[in-house]
């Protein structure tokens, strides 16, 4: 099953690649992407339970925080997953991201390949 993925990315470069990559690598299919949080919260406002399986959520975006598009998808169906790839996954930001409901905490940097078996993972269920 090909999850339907919305991608929080402000970085062009990143974000291409990073669908590229979930695309060829997880089996994931892209539903769009946003670089701010209000362009997050409206599309997640718009496109509510059952519309998407995964949203992934950097925290520092043109404009607001990705903790913002947490708190957005707090009231999600219990079948949506919602993870963070930051380069500011610190234990402290971990948990700030698991108390506002992220399922997974991953880093850019460091756990690219985590991301690709979840996303794996989640597809399979």
């Amino acid at each position: 099953m090909q999850l339907r993925t919305y991608i929080v990315e402000d970085n062009a470069t990143i974000r291409d690649n990073l669908i590229g990559a979930l695309e060829e690598l997880a089996s994931i299919r892209s539903l769009g992407w946003a670089e701010t949080e209000g362009d997050a919260r409206r599309w997640l406002a718009a496109h509510g339970r059952g519309d998407w399986d995964l949203a992934v959520v950097d925290l520092f975006l043109k404009e607001g925080s990705g903790l913002g598009v947490l708190e957005a998808c707090r009231e999600r169906d219990a079948s949506q997953r919602v993870v963070v790839l930051s380069n500011y996954a610190t234990p402290e930001m971990r948990v700030r991201c698991a108390e506002l409901g992220a399922d997974a905490v991953f880093d850019k940097s460091r756990e690219i390949d985590a991301l690709v078996e979840y996303c794996i993972a989640q597809s399979a269920t």
